[in-house]
């Protein structure tokens, strides 16, 4: 399967550059613009997966560009507001926004969330391997050096989380916000699941899930 592709539109520098060097880091294929002038040729010509949308751009904003890159097919939009109110996020749902991530943003949850997003489009493959571990999200299957490793729901998604940002240490936090949904619990929840986890998948080989003391989690061969 090719590389997936990422147009973003932002027209803060310094913001653009940094996500045209995360998703590259990622392996898809970027291509980054400051406003929507030229967007419908853009789209023709790169023709993304996922379109990145700053919601206040010159010209025209997020929503309305999100009408014109829908226009263009099966095209996920990501839209990037610092805006919370409940009217405008209904204006972009209806623009045909898939997703919205909040200004100021945690770039490993911006990530994330494209992730997910071209998951449901297809655009990623649903397995991936960290060393002997094999995780597929989609069947629901997790295997460690050929044998099965029974999980529950949640610690499911929490290995499905950790090994999508392998080789990066995931905060509690940011655990809690997308494995959870929600942060405003006690951070030991995460612990419990953790060592749960950690014991079944150490049944049948070394550590892989590690702990960074003060920070997080992280799994690496």
């Amino acid at each position: 399967m090719a590389a997936a592709r990422i147009l973003v539109v932002e027209d803060e520098e310094s913001i653009r550059e940094a996500l045209t060097v995360a998703l590259r880091g990622e392996g898809w294929a970027v291509e980054a613009a400051p406003d929507g002038s030229g967007l419908e040729a853009r789209l023709e010509a790169f023709r993304p997966d996922v379109v990145v949308l700053d919601w206040m751009l010159p010209g025209r904003d997020g929503p309305t560009l999100a009408r014109v890159v829908h226009s263009f097919g099966d095209v996920g939009v990501v839209l990037l507001t610092a805006r919370s109110e409940v009217g405008a996020r209904l204006r972009g749902f209806e623009a045909g926004v898939d997703d919205y991530v909040t200004k100021p943003f945690e770039m490993a949850e911006l990530l994330a969330r494209l992730r997910a997003l071209l998951r449901r489009l297809g655009r990623v493959p649903t397995t991936v391997q960290v060393g002997d571990l094999v995780v597929d999200a989609t069947a629901g299957v997790v295997t460690r050096g050929g044998h099965r490793v029974e999980l529950t729901a949640t610690e499911l998604r929490l290995l499905g989380f950790l090994v999508e940002n392998r080789g990066r240490t995931m905060s509690t936090t940011q655990i809690l916000t997308q494995v959870w949904g929600y942060e405003d619990v006690a951070e030991n929840l995460v612990q419990v699941h953790v060592s749960a986890l950690r014991k079944k998948l150490e049944a049948h080989g070394d550590r892989l899930l590690h702990t960074v003391r003060g920070i997080g989690y992280v799994v690496r061969a």
